[in-house]
């Protein structure tokens, strides 16, 4: 008994190939022409490639690489028909996708009407980890440049908005709050980028936030040697004892008090002042003048020897106040 084909019991000839589309992204936060092998395949192996942006930062390398473009926006219809006959169409995607081209597709697949080509997806180039920060600096470029405020903005007027910041990021930790944690986290990296954006205009010592950063990472390296280099640490003691040797012949201070700011909040000052002399192994007494400063500051030396953050604990205790007196208000509400 000869097998009868599907074609041949239907009275039909050999159903069409319906071809392939691939839909070709980037991103345009990694160099053009820095993309994927496969994608690179999917060019050179395509009967025909499109892109609907004739200033798409890929179209001259593509066509340095002897690739040929058409700039031509298809509709879904058009698409299909071009790949008919089992022909593969590449999609270069513009910087907005192509949300009219694969809503049409998907209209088109679901009427039923015609047999669709296979339609892939191709990620020609990924962001790396931190590339949405290449995103802050360029809005932060327009806006330093179009914002009739931030153009007038200097380091020094901009201060007290950085301790805000730092303050109110302090506040969503110690609360707990995942969400807060993250807005805040943005608003301090914004104080950064917004310094470092007016830096580079100075006329004397500029400096740029690659500066930025280029300084931080070779500070880390050089002051992680159990890391980056051949010193060994097991335990976060040791860690320390890295960090304090290489900062100290770093910054090759002649006193322990050195490099600690004095503007910062009492406690924090004083604890800090503590912690230097009880990592340099001096025995330094506190002054014997009597007074609440002096009380004060032997608290925050006790508070350090034992391993608490005074600030943090008087910042506790003063919300457990801030909540006692709330319950006496809405115990002994006010006469109107």
């Amino acid at each position: 008994m000869n097998a009868t084909s599907p074609e041949a019991a239907t009275g039909r000839g050999p159903v069409a190939d319906p071809g392939r589309v691939v839909l070709l992204t980037t991103s345009h936060r990694v160099a053009p022409g820095l993309l994927s092998w496969p994608a690179w395949q999917a060019l050179r192996g395509a009967d025909r490639v499109l892109c609907a942006d004739g200033a798409h930062p890929q179209l001259p390398y593509l066509r340095e690489a002897g690739i040929p473009v058409d700039e031509a926006a298809p509709t879904a219809e058009q698409l299909v028909d071009a790949c008919a006959g089992g022909r593969t169409v590449v999609v270069v995607a513009t910087g907005e996708g192509e949300p009219a081209l694969t809503d049409g597709l998907a209209r088109l697949a679901g009427s039923g009407r015609v047999r669709m080509p296979e339609l892939e997806l191709l990620p020609a180039s990924y962001d790396l980890p931190g590339a949405r920060l290449l995103d802050l600096v360029q809005v932060m470029d327009r806006i330093r440049a179009e914002c009739p405020w931030s153009s007038r903005q200097t380091h020094k007027g901009l201060a007290k908005y950085g301790i805000e910041e730092a303050y109110e990021l302090v506040e969503a930790i110690e609360d707990g709050d995942r969400e807060e944690l993250r807005e805040e986290l943005g608003d301090v990296l914004l104080q950064v980028i917004f310094h470092a954006r007016i830096a580079e205009e100075d006329g004397e010592a500029p400096f740029s936030i690659d500066d930025v950063a280029g300084g931080i990472v070779t500070k880390l390296i050089h002051r992680h040697p159990h890391v980056f280099g051949d010193e060994t640490a097991t335990t976060p003691e040791e860690v320390k004892e890295h960090w304090r040797r290489t900062k100290a012949v770093e910054k090759q201070r002649s006193s322990v008090t050195e490099g600690i700011p004095l503007g910062q909040p009492g406690l924090a000052l004083a604890a800090k002042l503590a912690s230097r002399v009880r990592t340099a192994g001096l025995d330094v007494p506190l002054p014997p003048v009597e007074g609440i400063g002096y009380e004060l500051l032997a608290l925050a030396v006790r508070a350090e020897s034992a391993g608490v953050d005074p600030e943090a604990a008087l910042r506790a205790a003063a919300r457990a106040y801030r909540d006692a007196i709330r319950e006496s208000e809405e115990e002994n509400p006010g006469e109107d």
